[in-house]
């Protein structure tokens, strides 16, 4: 059995990789104090802003539209027309910070192999191919800079339109010639664009890695060399964490673990049956429907159904990565920046109820769920059916109030555990929270 021993630095894991040759890779990884730091901090700010936007947005058919019949030719045609007049970087970073996100995640390029920034490893880009002529990724880099944000990039491990990348379960339409698959080359090319985006972006808080899934790991032994590419991003900036929308558990060189549309423990999308890891959570979700841009799709959750969301996350201690697909014109829909001016009334309100928190010491009730900071459990009451409700938690509680007000809550010790509060009436508020001091 060939080993590789890669130190790069959340615990120490051990696992083993099966390559494409057919030999077991032995990889372990530590991560190092940066990584702790930073992962501490990724925890703490809870609540980003997800992107994905792309020359499919022009079609308004959502970003996997090259999977369901387009040719690449045909589609790659649409650069020629990508002319988006009023994407204003600065407008989308201050809607993103107003409602309370702390970080955003951009799609530097996706499965149809566009890249939305200026590479100079494919002329396929928004600079080389578009009428724009402008890195949309440099400007969003510089805002967030300017405005506090932290930068996070997701990164597709597909290719719907490079004849090297090898063919798996999906984009088999498309009608390049798959005949020519080159994994090295592929694997390479994909290097050469992530030292770029780690050089030449300022810092990265995270690679936000997709597209494990599309080859069947059990059927063709297919190796993504992770480990490597990983060690690579660890050396390139150290700090940078990095995550992967496999759906499996978490794979060694990890520092956040993904669970796509549902609340970790939960699976009702079928994307999130994997194990809860001791990692930092994320679950990212759309406002709407679909991830990029669909012109049918205005199903938008509403303001309350969000922060339902937002808050339940936290409970379990999972971030949340909220979706916007931008229009081709480069702006956020305005049922997405109502959204987003809701959510931040929120937390300008609540917020010490949410960031920094941490799961309380009982699971989610069926009137809702808490957060806990230092001394206190905040009691996140989000859909009680009468006045009374039992905090079953172990904690020894001296005092409740109303975290609105700060006016007192009646409160009694259970018989067997925690305590019941008494409410003056039932809450009509989106989320009603109670302030619990504890020994």
């Amino acid at each position: 059995m060939k080993k590789l021993m890669l130190f790069a630095l959340c615990l120490t894991f051990m696992s083993r990789f099966v390559c494409a040759a057919g030999n077991e890779i032995e990889y372990k990884y530590e991560p190092t104090p940066e990584i702790l730091k930073a992962q501490k901090e990724f925890s703490d700010n809870g609540f980003g802003i997800f992107i994905h936007w792309g020359i499919y947005s022009m079609f308004g058919q959502g970003e996997w539209y090259l999977n369901y019949g387009p040719k690449a030719d045909e589609y790659a045609k649409a650069a020629a027309g990508f002319y988006p007049a009023r994407f204003d970087a600065s407008e989308w970073v201050k809607a993103f910070k107003d409602a309370g996100a702390r970080y955003v995640t951009f799609t530097s390029r996706h499965h149809d192999g566009f890249s939305m920034f200026g590479t100079k490893q494919s002329d396929y880009n928004i600079v080389d191919a578009t009428p724009f002529k402008r890195d949309v990724l440099k400007e969003l880099a510089d805002e967030c800079g300017k405005q506090g944000l932290k930068l996070h990039l997701y990164y597709s491990h597909i290719d719907w339109t490079r004849p090297d990348y090898p063919s798996g379960r999906t984009g088999l339409t498309t009608g390049r010639d798959s005949t020519l698959r080159d994994w090295p080359k592929y694997y390479d090319f994909m290097n050469r664009q992530l030292r770029e985006l780690l050089a030449n972006y300022g810092p990265i808080g995270a690679i936000w890695f997709d597209g494990w899934w599309d080859h069947d790991f059990e059927a063709d032994k297919f190796d993504w060399q992770l480990p490597q590419q990983y060690a690579m991003i660890h050396d390139l900036q150290p700090a940078c964490l990095i995550a992967n929308n496999h759906h499996e558990n978490v794979f060694p060189g990890e520092n956040i673990q993904i669970f796509e549309r549902d609340v970790p423990g939960e699976n009702t999308a079928g994307y999130s049956s994997q194990d809860i890891s001791s990692l930092p959570l994320e679950m990212c979700q759309t406002m709407n429907g679909m991830w990029g841009y669909k012109v049918v799709d205005q199903n938008y959750k509403s303001v309350a159904q969000l922060i339902h969301l937002l808050v339940k996350a936290r409970g379990i201690g999972s971030n949340v990565l909220l979706n916007i697909g931008p229009q081709p014109s480069g702006e956020l829909p305005a049922a997405a920046l109502e959204r987003l001016k809701g959510i931040g009334e929120w937390m300008s309100k609540y917020g010490e109820t949410y960031y920094a928190a941490s799961p309380s010491d009982f699971p989610a009730q069926t009137w809702g769920t808490s957060t806990r900071k230092g001394n206190k459990i905040y009691v996140h009451i989000l859909s009680a059916e009468g006045t009374e409700i039992n905090v079953p938690t172990s904690a020894k509680v001296k005092s409740a109030r109303t975290f609105e007000d700060g006016s007192k809550v009646k409160f009694a010790k259970n018989k067997d555990k925690g305590i019941t509060l008494y409410l003056d009436s039932i809450p009509d508020a989106i989320d009603h929270i109670v302030e619990l001091e504890i020994e």
